[in-house]
C-alpha cells in the first residue's frame, strides 16, 4: 500500500518493475516558469474568489510585491496570516486556525517555503471543519477540506506545493508529526523559479538536500513503483548537478531553475511512496534539538544507505548512476560511490557532517532511537527493518 493507503501490493525493488496499482494525487492544475506567480491571482478570480488568506513567511513577504498588485488588481482582497517564521508548532497553529476562523475567507493561498505552505494546508482544510489538528494526525483521518487552495514554493525542498503531506512540531512529544490525507494536495501550484533568487546559501543547501532525499528514499523504498521511478530518478538528477551551483551563486536562474523542477518532482512522490528511515530518523533531531530538517536529513542520509544497501544493492547502485557517481566493480560497490559523493555534495554545500558538530550530546541517543520507533509511517516503507538497536547505531555511525 502507499502512504494513503490506495496501492496495491509493494513492488520489490530487487526484482523486474511490475505494475502494481498506486494512486497519484496531484494538483488539477501545475504551472511552472520564470514569472509564473501572478498567474495564481487569475486563477483564483476566475473561480470568484474575493477574499484570501495569504500564508507566508516574514523574509517572504517583501518579494511578493507583483503578486499583491495583480491580486488587487483582479479584485481579490488578501487577509494576511500571521507569518509562519521558523518550524510551526502545534500550539502556533490552533491560533492561526482560531483566528482563520474569525475571517471571512473564501480561499487560502500559500506563498513560501514548506513550513509556510503546511500551515497553509491545513488552514484550508481546518478553518471550516470542526476538527483539530491533532485529531488529524496520521494518514487519512481528515474528514475534507472546503476552501480552495493555492500554493507557491519559493524554496527548492519540500516540494510540499504538489504532495498531501502537511508537518506540525508537537512541543509535548518533542517530535514532528505528520496529516497525511488527499484533501491536503493543493488545487493549484505555481513553481516560478524566481521566487528562489534571493534564497540564501545555507538554507538552498538545506532545502536543496530535502528534496534529493525524497527523491532517493521513494526510488529506494519497499513500495518503489515505475510510474513514481520516473519522477525520483529525474529529481536526483537535477538537483545533484545543480544544487552546488544554486549555492555557490544564487541568481544562477539554469540551476535555480533546475532545482525548483527537482524539487517538484521529489514533491510528486511523497503521495504514492513517501520517505523512509532518514526521515524518520531526522524527526527528533528537528523536533526536540531544532535542527533543519534538510541538514538532518542530509547528516544521516549516508548512513542510512550504508545500512539498506545489503536489502537492495542493485537499486542503491542505480541511485549513485542516477546522482551522477562512477560504476565500480559491484553494485555493492557502486552503491558506496553513491553514499560518497552524498557526502561530498553536502560538504561542498557547507552542511555538517556530523551529529556532534550540530552539538548533539551523544546521550541523547538512546532517547531519540526510541523516539524515532513512533514514526512508523515512514519507518514502514524502508527497505530494511529498522529495530531500536538498528537506529541508535545508525545516530552513532552519524556522531
Amino acid at each position: 500500500m502507499d502512504t494513503l493507503g490506495l496501492a496495491g501490493k509493494a513492488t520489490n525493488p530487487r526484482s523486474k518493475p511490475t505494475v502494481n496499482r498506486v494512486t497519484l494525487l496531484q494538483p488539477s492544475r501545475i504551472v511552472l516558469g520564470n514569472g509564473c506567480a501572478p498567474l495564481c491571482a487569475e486563477y483564483l478570480a476566475q473561480r470568484g474568489v474575493r477574499r484570501v488568506l495569504l500564508v507566508s513567511s516574514t523574509p517572504v513577504l517583501p518579494s511578493l510585491g507583483a503578486v499583491a498588485q495583480v491580486l488587487k488588481k483582479a479584485d481579490v482582497a488578501v487577509v494576511n496570516a500571521p507569518p509562519v517564521d521558523g518550524e510551526p508548532t502545534c500550539a502556533r497553529f490552533e491560533q492561526m486556525l482560531a483566528a482563520s476562523r474569525r475571517e471571512n475567507i473564501e480561499a487560502v493561498l500559500g506563498i513560501g517555503g514548506g513550513s509556510a505552505m503546511d500551515v497553509a494546508k491545513l488552514l484550508a482544510a481546518l478553518t471550516r471543519g470542526t476538527q483539530t489538528v491533532t485529531e488529524v494526525f496520521g494518514v487519512n483521518l481528515l474528514a475534507g477540506r472546503a476552501l480552495p487552495l493555492v500554493c507557491l514554493p519559493t524554496t527548492s525542498g519540500t516540494g510540499a506545493e504538489v504532495s498531501p503531506n502537511a508537518i506540525l512540531l508537537d512541543e509535548a512529544a518533542s517530535l514532528k508529526k505528520g496529516v497525511v490525507s488527499p484533501h491536503l494536495v493543493p488545487d493549484a501550484a505555481f513553481i516560478d523559479p524566481l521566487l528562489t533568487l534571493t534564497v540564501p546559501p545555507g538554507v538552498t543547501a538545506a532545502t536543496g538536500l530535502d528534496a534529493l532525499t525524497h527523491c532517493i528514499e521513494a526510488y529506494a523504498n519497499t513500495f518503489a513503483h515505475p510510474a513514481v521511478d520516473i519522477y525520483a530518478s529525474q529529481g536526483m538528477r537535477l538537483i545533484a548537478a545543480h544544487l552546488e551551483r544554486a549555492v555557490r551563486n544564487g541568481q544562477d536562474i539554469e540551476a535555480r531553475a533546475a532545482m525548483a523542477l527537482g524539487s517538484y518532482y521529489g514533491g510528486l512522490c511523497l503521495g504514492p511512496v513517501n520517505t523512509g528511515a532518514v526521515h524518520a530518523l531526522s524527526y527528533p533531531l528537528g523536533g526536540r534539538f531544532h535542527i533543519a530538517h534538510g541538514v538532518a536529513n542530509a547528516l544521516l542520509l549516508p548512513h542510512v544507505i550504508r545500512f539498506n544497501t545489503p536489502a537492495a544493492p542493485e537499486r542503491y547502485a542505480e541511485v549513485a548512476l542516477a546522482l551522477g557517481a562512477q560504476r565500480a566493480g559491484s553494485v555493492a560497490a557502486t552503491a558506496e560511490r553513491g553514499v560518497e559523493f552524498l557526502a561530498q555534495l553536502a560538504r561542498n554545500c557547507g552542511v555538517p557532517q556530523t551529529l556532534s558538530e550540530i552539538k548533539i550530546p551523544r546521550d541523547a541517543i538512546p532517547s531519540m532511537a526510541q523516539a524515532a520507533m513512533h514514526v512508523t509511517r515512514l519507518l514502514k516503507n524502508n527497505l530494511r527493518p529498522v529495530t531500536e538497536p538498528d537506529a541508535v547505531a545508525i545516530y552513532e555511525a552519524a556522531f
